[in-house]
C-alpha cells in the first residue's frame, strides 16, 4: 500500500535540508576545492603555461602537494555554516510549496497551474539561502585558495579560523555579496528544485507515492537536480569566485567589473572555469544531499508526525 503523503511542513523542511546539506560537503567537497582553484589559479605570465591545466592536473598536484588534507582544506566553513544555510534554502522551498496548497493535505502536482504558481515561490529558497551562505563562503574559498603553503595547519581549525575572521572584520564585504550572486543564483536554484520534484513524479511507478521511490531513484533524481542547477550556475559562480577572493575595493561595480575583466582578459571561455570538477562533483554530492534529506524526512514523519 502506498504511503499516505504527509502535508508539507518547512519546519521539516529545515531540519531535513540541513542534514541533507551536511552530506553533500562530506561528498562534494574534495572536487569544490579543485573548482576554486582553477577559478582563481592566477593569470600566467606571457609564455608561461597556466598553474594548472586543467581538473586533473589540479587534482594530481593537490593531492602530491598537500595530501588528501588538502582536498578537504577549508571544509570547516561550510560544516559550521551548511546546517543553517541549507536548512534555510529548504525551508524556503518547503514554504513555497506550503504557499500553493489550498488546504494542508492538499497534493501537489506537477500540472500548468501548479508550475504557474510555484514559478511565484522559487525565489524565496534562494533570497533565505544567500543571506547565510554568504559570509561563509567568502571564508571557504578565502581558504581553500591559500594553496599548500600553510598545509601543516589543521584543516578544521584553519576554517574555523577563517570563518570567525571574515564574519568580525570583513562582514560588511563578505555581506555584499549577497547583493552581488542572489539574482543569478534565483534560476538555477528554481531549475535545482524544479528538476528534482519533476524526476520524482515521474520515477514514482503507477499507483504508488512519491514517499515511496526506493534510494537508488532518489539519488538519480538528486543527482541529475545537481547537474541542470550547476548548467545554469556556473558562469554566476565563476564570478561569484573571483569577486569574493579578490582584495577588497579590487571590483567597485561588482559583478560588471568581474566580467568585463574575465571577457577582455581570458575570454567568454573562462566563465565556465572548472566546468569538468563542477559535474563530476554535481551528481554524487546532490544525491547524497537529496538522500540525505529524505531520509531525514522519513525520520522526522515517523518521530513527529504532527509538526
Amino acid at each position: 500500500m502506498a504511503e499516505q503523503p504527509q502535508p508539507v511542513s518547512p519546519v521539516k523542511n529545515f531540519f531535513a535540508g540541513g542534514f541533507g546539506g551536511v552530506c553533500l560537503v562530506f561528498v562534494g567537497h574534495p572536487l569544490d576545492t579543485i573548482k576554486v582553484r582553477l577559478q582563481t589559479q592566477p593569470k600566467p605570465q606571457p609564455g608561461q603555461p597556466a598553474l594548472y591545466s586543467g581538473t586533473f592536473d589540479c587534482f594530481r598536484k593537490t593531492l602530491v602537494g598537500e595530501g588528501v588534507r588538502g582536498l578537504y582544506r577549508g571544509m570547516a566553513a561550510p560544516i559550521i555554516g551548511v546546517t543553517p544555510m541549507f536548512a534555510v534554502c529548504f525551508f524556503g522551498f518547503g514554504l513555497g510549496k506550503r504557499l500553493q496548497q489550498r488546504k494542508p493535505d492538499d497534493v501537489l502536482t506537477l500540472d500548468t497551474k501548479c508550475l504557474r504558481k510555484g514559478a511565484l515561490c522559487l525565489p524565496l529558497a534562494p533570497a533565505l539561502h544567500w543571506k547565510v551562505q554568504a559570509p561563509l563562503s567568502r571564508a571557504t574559498e578565502d581558504l581553500v585558495c591559500r594553496g599548500g603553503s600553510e598545509r601543516n595547519q589543521d584543516v578544521l581549525s584553519g576554517g574555523a579560523e577563517l570563518a570567525w575572521g571574515c564574519s568580525a572584520s570583513r562582514l560588511p564585504f563578505a555581506l555584499l555579496v549577497v547583493f552581488a550572486v542572489y539574482p543569478p543564483d534565483v534560476p538555477a536554484s528554481g531549475m535545482y528544485f524544479m528538476t528534482y520534484e519533476w524526476l520524482k513524479n515521474i520515477l514514482t511507478p503507477e499507483g504508488k507515492s512519491v514517499n515511496d521511490l526506493s534510494a537508488a531513484r532518489i539519488l538519480f533524481a538528486g543527482g541529475l537536480a545537481g547537474i541542470f542547477n550547476w548548467a545554469v550556475a556556473i558562469p554566476p559562480d565563476v564570478l561569484k569566485s573571483r569577486f569574493q577572493t579578490a582584495p577588497p575595493g579590487k571590483y567597485p561595480n561588482g559583478f560588471r567589473d568581474v566580467l568585463r575583466e574575465l571577457i577582455r582578459e581570458e575570454g567568454v571561455a573562462s566563465l565556465y572555469e572548472g566546468f569538468t570538477a563542477v559535474m563530476i562533483r554535481a551528481f554524487p554530492a546532490n544525491a547524497a544531499c537529496f538522500l540525505g534529506f529524505e531520509v531525514a524526512m522519513k525520520f522526522l514523519n515517523w518521530v513527529a508526525p504532527g509538526l
